[in-house]
């Protein structure tokens, strides 16, 4: 009874343990320019925020409220629990130089008081350097470099022959940007790589940053083995950015530096290729001091063992000698030992499988099967064989041995070993007395076919038909030719089937559940649509070019408000804070099929 009632006390405590409560503060940058101005957010993390009540601002004296506090809800269901975020955020400037303190801030949830930890800023004198290098979009290369970067990061930059390096490279921006994609990526020479898993979905968190407030998500993590010593170079992760930035005014008010969305202002996209650091790993040898004779190169921290399945057979009945190992190192490149068998055993070719799970730190088993049959009869051994690796955290080697496993082999009933030691039995000798036995003895009854009927009706079909099918070819090469020289009328004719198939993608992920993958294809489908039909390449597109030239072939102007419409729905959703008023997913996908619809056919009638 009182195990019971301990289950079902631990059912309902387990929840409130996985989606504990946070109330913590974070801030756009905690070192500040004189005059400049800074975001600071109380994020209250949990279950039901709706629930969250009486919050009660910080202490923020000798700084400048510029706007504040603004209220902002993130609400998700992961396997059908919900879960959430509600933001407070202040808007503020410095005033004078020197070490500031925001004082904690509280709320009221379900009947108990959070409050947030204070939060230092220093206000240091601020500078007005130069913008050097080229501009884009009427900003600079250095700034971009700023608001949008990869940083590569490593566990450890010494490491010995065969030991584990994990390298793990983050998107950080702090503006908003739209689909990067790879442009380079980085080479591992002298390693052997191993994938790591990690939420590719790329789902943004937020990091602080050399005392800066970033939004992050992972782009790729790997566990590397190097195999051999020396300095070895991880070339850096480039990745082309598209950045949506504001259009700079000539008078800019506050919100200029804090909305930079395509609700609050005219935007433009620019290309920005964001390029990680470089690292550099020391790869040292392996001690020769004390190592054994039976080290095969193992690196990492591993248990082994081994087993037969009996003791006693009789001739011809198979043993099967079992080999395990497991742990954590580099275990797909592992080589077990291979036992030496006496001489009398038939051994067949080994069955090898393996277990790895690809988390922070490869780990897993690998088992090896030898099947074994005794031909002769006595009392047989397997002698003792080992498995020796290296430990790098110890920086010793450390070696297992198995026992020495004896087998006893008794003789098979109607087996006669006297000739021989063969191990036949007599009876399966026969005297065949003839050297060639035929397969048939009685007659064969052969015709001979006229020659009339060789070249019949389907030789002459089948003579004709390649002839015809080799013009057709011809003929569908030549208007393949045509097009490809035209890559306009390629992409013109392609563009519908293309963005089907992009829409067929965001349905998939629809169904699935994964809103931020939708809403990415949806993007995806009418963005590339527009690139082919109206031929703007990928550098140079913007919704207001693409929207601009849609009016200009005289298109009703009602269908390039939708458009825009479902461009900004679709941009809103990915990078802007969730909140009530949306259409559903499904009338916007339905929205985005009859807006091409109506393109495909306004278009292709105007370019008759």
């Amino acid at each position: 009874m009182n195990k019971t009632l301990f289950n079902i006390l631990f059912l309902f405590i387990l929840p409130v343990v996985i989606y504990s409560q946070q109330f913590n503060v974070t801030a756009d940058k905690t070192t500040v320019g004189e005059n400049e101005r800074f975001q600071v957010y109380f994020t209250f993390e949990g279950g039901d925020v709706n629930s969250v009540s009486n919050f009660r601002a910080p202490d923020i004296a000798g700084l400048k409220v510029l706007g504040g506090p603004n209220q902002s809800t993130n609400m998700q269901i992961v396997n059908g629990r919900m879960s959430g975020s509600v933001t407070y955020s202040y808007i503020l400037q410095t005033v004078n130089q020197g070490v500031f303190t925001i004082g904690e801030a509280y709320v009221d949830f379900q009947g108990k008081r959070y409050n947030t930890n204070p939060i230092k800023i220093q206000v240091v004198k601020s500078g007005t350097p130069t913008p050097q290098g080229s501009k884009t979009g009427g900003i600079s290369d250095e700034e971009l470099a700023k608001k949008v970067f990869i940083l590569a990061t490593t566990d450890k930059k010494n490491v010995f022959l065969g030991e584990q390096v994990t390298v793990e490279f983050k998107l950080y921006t702090k503006t908003n940007i739209s689909n990067p994609t790879a442009s380079k990526a980085p080479t591992y020479n002298g390693f052997w790589v191993e994938k790591l898993n990690f939420d590719n979905e790329r789902n943004w968190r937020i990091e602080m940053y050399q005392g800066e407030r970033y939004r992050v998500a992972t782009l790729d993590k790997v566990a590397l083995f190097p195999s051999k010593s020396g300095k070895l170079e991880i070339t850096p992760y480039e990745l082309d950015v598209p950045v949506i930035i504001q259009r700079r005014n000539r008078s800019r008010d506050l919100f200029d530096d804090f909305f930079n969305d395509s609700f609050f202002g005219r935007s433009q996209t620019i290309n920005f290729r964001a390029k990680s650091n470089g690292i550099t790993i020391n790869v040292k040898q392996l001690p020769e001091a004390d190592k054994p004779e039976s080290f095969n190169g193992a690196v990492g921290n591993f248990r082994f063992n081994s087993s037969i399945d009996k003791n006693e057979v009789e001739v011809n009945e198979p043993v099967t000698l079992k080999i395990n190992i497991s742990g954590a190192g580099n275990i797909s490149l592992l080589e077990l030992p291979k036992p030496e068998l006496p001489a009398g055993f038939e051994v067949y070719d080994p069955k090898t499988s393996e277990n790895v799970s690809r988390n922070n730190r490869i780990t897993g088993t690998k088992n090896i099967e030898y099947l074994i049959v005794p031909r002769l009869p006595g009392e047989k051994f397997i002698p003792s064989f080992e498995f020796a690796y290296f430990d790098p955290q110890t920086k010793k080697y450390h070696t297992f041995a198995t026992e020495r496993y004896e087998i006893k082999v008794n003789p098979g009933q109607g087996i006669d070993y006297s000739a021989g030691n063969t191990g036949f039995s007599k009876a399966d000798v026969k005297l065949l007395n003839q050297d060639i036995r035929f397969i048939k003895t009685s007659d064969y009854n052969l015709q001979r076919i006229s020659d009339n009927r060789i070249l019949g009706l389907w030789f002459w079909v089948g003579l004709v038909i390649p002839i015809f099918g080799l013009f057709g070819f011809v003929m569908i090469k030549k208007r393949q030719d045509k097009l490809a020289g035209n890559v306009e009328l390629v992409k013109f004719r392609k563009a519908e089937k293309a963005a089907r198939n992009r829409l067929k993608l965001a349905k998939k992920e629809l169904d699935a559940g994964n809103k931020s993958g939708f809403y990415d294809e949806i993007s995806n489908a009418l963005n590339g649509y527009l690139e082919d039909k109206l031929n703007i390449s990928r550098s140079e597109f913007s919704i207001d070019k693409a929207i601009g030239q849609i009016t200009e072939t005289g298109i009703e102007n009602e269908l390039a408000l939708n458009v825009k419409d479902v461009f900004d729905k679709c941009e809103f959703a990915r990078f802007a804070p969730k909140v009530e008023g949306f259409e559903a997913e499904t009338e916007l996908y339905d929205t985005t099929v009859n807006i091409i619809v109506k393109l495909e056919n306004e278009l292709g009638r105007k370019r008759k």
